[in-house]
């Protein structure tokens, strides 16, 4: 008999927080989630949608095993402990593993671990919760519209258009894209002109005629300026003001993929990752530790015994000078603050201490959040802004310049905002100055910029859409999806994603859009606070969906094949291309009478001969796209490896040598060239 089950949700976690409760604890995995709704009944939402939206709830494929074990443990064990992740996914988890899992009222507690350290964990311990209701509904709720909104728009999409799916937050963000491309191709470029004074140390702009900003549209007008200008400017004014530059806050969710995507090139769902085994417990040389706090999060709250123990460590290490305040910015509508913002767990874990227990995307990672969580309460910069007016015959020229006099936080966080000086010489008002040259030039106006990663996160967040922990995965699925391509890392949507969101919007424009997203958003939250009932947002979103999407399925165009040009050698009907769940394929355009689908030769890549039963080794694919290097002869010869085979063998084993990165090893033991 197991006195004490704890359950967590990740397999890295269980290991980390079991070395620190001791013999008396056993720590399980759930792997995750263990059910999801089933895709049976009404147009297989698995939802009830007659009797209150009841949810139908089965076991994932692959997790009746690990299903049968945790209720093994349970039977075996006195006290359960479900110590999810602390959000509302963690807390719907719980509740699914408490259900699933028959555990009673009695015999289980609630524990949230915010990071991964010795003394948190034990803390968490001594401070058990129940369930929260509320925060089960609410992303119970927020999974059963997503499911009606993606099983009735994907199958209205795949029907008419031949689009993949549709979806309550990925067709908003879609529509983004699109709407910004629409944007960019009615823009109508503007022509302006510039007139800069050129001297020995520095430049001055144009920008102010008779006290008024000046504005310059075409050649003519330069000419008739520089007409009225001479080689001779007196300095009119110079004001020089010393400005305080701060720290920005830490990090929450959308802020660090920002940040990553711009300063360490990954993308939002390699950062996300990363952070999950940051958070999780890395392996140091005498303890395993989470080296991050929960990196989903919204709010950027430090509590007071990091404040303290980061006030106490740049006084040592820096001085009592580069000790500063806490940043605080005015909170969002829709920010929730059940955890702190993302901080090292301990100020003393330098990023430098710990480098050689991580990967160097790791160690990348970590640094970045270090640094700025350790930033965010050091002094201010300061620096010596100067700004210079020159004049010439009443037309005015500027120059600014700027010098860092003290770096504050900068200190630290110099290397993720670099910014050089701009050093003007010494100058004197009414100092007359000879201008090198005098130049015009043309320049027209741009059109916005289409959406980097970075910057649709921070649309997206701006704008109130989807949670900050869904960002990554919504951006994913518009890639997947092939509604969007990168180009110089900027979306461009592609024609399917174009047509998709034109569809959508001709017969959903009242749902699919900013508005109704955001206010969807601002009611999962009430559901979470305590302040709705699911069943009356539910309820009013289907009665208006509903209609909606019959009126669709009835009168929106349905797109027409394309025909390949061949003719079906059974049925003599044209040959069309279709789209399937493997990619797009040739079949005849008079399905279903006729069900004829053209065998496609696929080009063989050869690598090597086969050392089992001399068949070649060629270049396979699995059913989600990824490279793998089989045996020709399968299912006869099973010989299948992961890495490019070398096309020799081992001399201890006998199997395929493959490349390693820069090495050569044996696929199947530890030999090594």
């Amino acid at each position: 008999m197991t006195k004490n089950l704890v359950i967590v949700e990740s397999p890295s976690k269980s290991k980390t927080i079991e070395k620190y409760l001791g013999k008396d604890y056993k720590v399980v995995s759930s792997k995750g989630h263990i059910r999801d709704l089933a895709t049976t009944g009404k147009y297989g939402l698995g939802v009830d949608i007659d009797n209150d939206f009841k949810p139908n709830y089965i076991p994932i494929p692959g997790k009746k095993k690990v299903i049968a074990d945790l209720k093994k443990d349970v039977k075996n064990s006195e006290k359960i402990y479900l110590a999810t992740d602390p959000d509302r996914e963690g807390e719907a988890i719980s509740w699914h593993l408490k259900d699933t899992l028959d555990i009673k009222d009695k015999d289980y507690e609630r524990i949230l671990f915010h990071e991964i350290t010795k003394d948190k964990v034990i803390e968490a311990f001594k401070n058990p919760l129940k369930i929260d209701d509320n925060l089960v509904h609410s992303q119970e709720t927020r999974r059963i519209l997503d499911r009606i909104i993606g099983f009735r728009l994907s199958k209205l999409m795949q029907y008419k258009t031949g689009g993949k799916s549709a979806g309550r937050v990925q067709s908003v963000a879609l529509k983004l894209v699109v709407d910004r491309e629409r944007e960019i191709a009615n823009f109508i470029k503007e022509e302006y002109w510039t007139i800069t004074g050129i001297f020995n140390d520095f430049e001055a702009e144009l920008y102010n005629y008779n006290n008024e900003d000046i504005t310059i549209k075409n050649e003519e007008e330069a000419n008739k300026i520089l007409s009225n200008l001479k080689d001779k400017f007196i300095i009119e004014s110079i004001e020089k003001k010393k400005k305080n530059k701060k720290a920005k806050p830490p990090f929450i969710t959308s802020t660090l993929q920002q940040e990553a995507i711009t300063k360490l090139n990954f993308t939002a769902k390699k950062t996300m990752s990363i952070a999950q085994k940051l958070y999780e417990g890395i392996d140091l040389e005498d303890e395993t530790v989470g080296l991050i706090t929960y990196m989903r999060t919204d709010s950027i709250r430090l509590s007071d015994e990091f404040i303290k123990s980061g006030y106490a460590y740049i006084d040592k290490e820096y001085g009592k000078e580069y000790v500063g305040y806490v940043k605080t910015t005015k909170k969002k509508d829709n920010v929730q603050d059940a955890h702190e913002a993302i901080r090292p767990t301990s100020v003393n874990r330098t990023p430098l201490s710990v480098k050689k227990y991580l990967t160097n995307d790791e160690y990348k990672l970590y640094s970045l959040i270090y640094y700025r969580a350790l930033a965010s309460i050091m002094a201010d910069a300061v620096v010596d802004a100067t700004t210079v007016i020159l004049d010439n015959n009443n037309y005015k020229f500027k120059t600014t310049g700027q010098i860092l006099i003290y770096d504050g936080y900068l200190k630290v966080y110099k290397d993720y905002e670099k910014k050089e000086d701009k050093i003007l010489p010494e100058l004197k008002e009414k100092e007359e100055l000879i201008a090198n040259e005098i130049n015009k030039e043309q320049h027209f106006t741009q059109p916005p910029a289409r959406y980097t990663e970075a910057k649709l996160i921070k649309e997206m967040e701006d704008l109130g859409i989807g949670r900050p922990s869904t960002y990554a995965k919504t951006i994913d699925t518009i890639k997947e999806r092939e509604y969007v391509i990168l180009e110089d890392k900027k979306f461009k949507p592609t024609e399917m994603g174009i047509e998709t969101t034109d569809k959508l919007q001709e017969f959903f424009s009242d749902l699919i859009n900013v508005e109704y997203t955001k206010e969807m958003e601002e009611d999962l939250d009430k559901i979470a606070e305590g302040e709705k009932a699911s069943l009356k947002i539910l309820n009013d979103f289907y009665q208006k969906f509903e209609p909606e999407v019959t009126e669709a399925f009835k009168n929106m165009d349905k797109n027409k094949a394309k025909e390949t040009g061949e003719i079906c050698p059974s049925c003599g009907s044209p040959l069309v291309l279709r789209k399937g769940k493997y990619g797009t394929f040739t079949a005849c355009s008079n399905y279903p009478t006729c069900k004829y689908i053209k065998k496609e030769e696929k080009e063989v890549k050869e690598i090597c001969k086969c050392p089992k039963c001399n068949g070649n080794i060629i270049e396979k694919k699995t059913r989600k796209g990824k490279t793998f290097y089989g045996c020709s002869n399968y299912p006869k010869c099973k010989v299948a490896v992961w890495d490019l085979p070398t096309g020799n063998v081992c001399p201890k084993c006998g199997e395929l040598l493959v490349n390693k990165g820069k090495k050569v090893k044996c696929s199947s033991c530890d030999y090594e060239d």
